[in-house]
């Protein structure tokens, strides 16, 4: 009688909370734990990350470290003061856990207890990597590179504080880059001994940055596992706007200073890893100078010869993080496959190359001691970022964290898919449908038709913060996101197709995937389609503004409306420069055709335009422009403006306001 009733309780609970779901709020997405990092301790048992809470009164965020076992339990948080703890690891011994805390390096014991400080620089401490036996540690530190202390480079931040002329003065490109103007210091490498606490900058006086400021890895530098050289990426080009030409080097830690180049390409060469024997230095290689999207390659140094081996030259798929098994013969990386972001096996013998997970979003390996399981961040569309893990052949997936489990088991999330439709030239085109919560087929919904930035990009089965497929499904729309032409994870083919031509064929795919949809899918309203994008999606809102009235309205964010003035404002100018053929003035016919400023006459779609002033990827006269023709045009338009955000919107108040902007402009054109 007692198990009877004791499954009769289960069962009302979980109706219960199956009657409490919801669909998800904006609050809801906020609320949500972000996992950003994790390390895996030396004997495999145990994991450490860092999370990030966001709260909306306060406006910001704060990152906090939690502990647990590598099987899934205990699960607590160490570190959860108010002024921020994150990027933990554990050293060597295992002892002891190292994180950033207040812009320098501290250590603490495992529970969180009996706190250090590492490092004391005055210009700060991040990305720290552990030589193999925890005597010495790499870390970045941004200085002026002529400064040989700390009290120097305090002493020229405190002038330029106190000097009442605040004017710039330029001599070369890149006087800013994303949405921070570089001024005069550099990020250099510097050299730890952990035992004395004493340091030395390995690229002192350098005026290049280490690692540099775009198309790099995550850390782009390491230690050999006998921890007397170092591997790092750098460029060293004399314009580094037009240039995408990361190179590795290699330095003797006792010779700072003294450096030598050991890559060849004249394209992005980044993200240096020695093997487990100390003889290949493994990197990152792109053929094509001026590319930021080629294909990624996997290249071998030969440290005793000097020989280099593109070892995945054949392989048309491009290569994320590199993670040596123990043995030295297979490579574990990720890389975008179709919709997904996959991990793959391969064997350096063979050339054997095996997928061990396919779908969700999957990065950040860690290997155990044994090199038998997998450790990784993976998220998805109805899944937030979680660590999970994973034998080394690709079985028994396991969840280790379930840091939002509470919060999700009250929402409903739309059920995810994909479909494929024929693009220009009998191309294939997969899109992504996320129908609302609580689908009933019988009924009609609005379609909410998204075009994704990069253009080299694509929409994934992932859980994005800012563009979340869930966050419009949840409003009631059918979510189509297609990947066309330009897209990542098809092939370098199919990506390599829409540089020079940014309105064509991939205008074709997009119309043709929304056609599909609108035959296939009855249970879409054809009389309520709306479209919105960003970057180069919000280039192709307004390139349809001018080609289409398809739609009942549109949104633009941080989009590209007029391609000649563009140029001129950006900064990483490679990449206009390598899609259009040229400059403005070199290929003046390929600017005007593909502008969608040239087709204004055209336009007739109430249009919402949202910018941030501090974006200087996109900068803001492209929407200060398209507003001004929209309005002289007659047409209905709004202008939300962020005085203090970029090419993202990062604040969480700001994204509320981000998102209720979006959802009342498209609900008063519902037709």
């Amino acid at each position: 009688m007692k198990r009877f009733f004791f499954f009769l309780l289960l069962s009302i609970s979980a109706l219960t909370i199956s009657a409490q779901k919801r669909a998800m709020t904006v609050e809801d997405m906020w609320n949500m734990k972000r996992i950003t990092s994790f390390d895996l301790s030396p004997d495999g048992k145990s994991i450490v990350f860092a999370a990030t809470s966001y709260d909306m009164d306060k406006n910001k965020g704060n990152s906090d470290i939690w502990m647990i076992s590598s099987e899934g339990k205990y699960m607590h948080a160490i570190k959860n003061s108010e002024d921020g703890e994150s990027a933990p690891k554990f050293t060597t011994d295992g002892n002891k856990i190292a994180y950033e805390f207040k812009n320098n390096i501290w250590l603490c014991d495992l529970d969180g207890t009996n706190n250090s400080q590492l490092t004391d620089l005055y210009t700060g401490v991040s990305r720290l990597v552990w030589s193999k036996d925890g005597k010495f540690a790499l870390f970045v530190s941004s200085v002026y590179p002529d400064c040989t202390t700390q009290l120097c480079n305090e002493k020229k931040d405190k002038e330029a504080e106190e000097s009442k002329v605040k004017a710039k003065i330029f001599t070369e490109l890149m006087y800013r880059h994303w949405n921070e103007w570089r001024g005069d210091k550099r990020s250099h490498l510097f050299l730890l001994n952990v035992s004395t606490k004493e340091y030395v900058d390995l690229t002192l006086n350098s005026k290049f940055d280490v690692p540099p400021i775009a198309l790099g890895g995550d850390v782009d530098y390491a230690l050999s596992p006998d921890g007397n050289e170092v591997a790092f990426t750098m460029n060293t080009d004399k314009d580094l706007a037009t240039s995408t030409n990361n190179d590795v080097f290699i330095i003797n830690n006792k010779a700072a200073g003294n450096y030598k180049k050991i890559s060849a390409s004249n394209g992005n060469d980044n993200g240096p890893v020695y093997s487990p024997d100390e003889k290949f230095i493994a990197f990152h290689s792109m053929a094509r100078t001026g590319f930021e999207a080629d294909k990624q390659t996997l290249v071998l140094y030969n440290r005793a010869t000097g020989e280099l081996k593109n070892v995945t030259e054949k392989l048309d798929i491009s290569i994320g993080q590199i993670l040596f098994s123990p043995d030295g013969k297979f490579v574990y990386y990720d890389s975008d496959r179709e919709a997904f972001h996959s991990i793959y096996k391969y064997n350096l013998e063979t050339g054997e190359n095996k997928v061990l997970i396919k779908d969700g979003t999957n990065s950040s390996m860690k290997l155990s001691p044994d090199g038998n399981t997998i450790y990784f961040l993976r998220h998805g569309t109805t899944l937030p970022t979680e660590i999970f893990s994973m034998d080394t052949n690709g079985n028994n997936l396991k969840q280790i964290t379930n840091i939002n489990s509470n919060l999700i088991s009250y929402i409903e999330f739309g059920e995810f898919d994909t479909f494929w439709s024929s693009g220009a030239n009998k191309a294939k085109v997969q899109s992504i449908i996320v129908k609302p919560p609580f689908f009933n087929p019988n009924n009609k919904y609005p379609l909410m038709f998204l075009i994704h930035g990069g253009p080299q990009g694509n929409w994934a089965d992932d859980f994005h913060y800012r563009w979340n497929l869930q966050m419009f499904a949840a409003k009631g729309y059918v979510v189509v996101a297609p990947n066309p032409r330009g897209s990542t994870g098809y092939g370098q083919k199919f990506t390599d197709e829409i540089s020079g031509d940014w309105g064509g064929k991939v205008y074709t795919d997009l119309m043709n995937a929304y056609d599909y949809v609108l035959k296939n899918f009855k249970f879409i309203d054809a009389k309520n389609t709306f479209a919105s994008g960003a970057s180069y999606g919000g280039y192709m809102i307004n390139w349809i503004e001018g080609h289409t009235t398809r739609f009942n309205a549109l949104f633009c964010h941080d989009g590209v409306f007029n391609l000649e003035s563009m140029w001129g404002t950006t900064e990483e100018l490679w990449f206009p420069e390598w899609e259009m053929k040229g400059t403005p003035y070199s290929n003046r016919a390929l600017h005007q055709k593909w502008s969608p400023h040239q087709f204004v006459n055209n336009f007739k779609t109430p249009m919402l335009i949202v910018h941030g002033a501090l974006d200087y990827r996109v900068p803001e006269g492209q929407a200060f422009e398209l507003f001004t023709a929209l309005q002289r045009k007659g047409v209905s338009s709004k202008f939300l403006y962020f005085p203090e955000e970029y090419h993202f919107v990062t604040k969480p108040q700001n994204a509320r306001l981000w998102w209720n902007t979006i959802f009342d402009w498209f609900e008063q054109y519902k037709k």
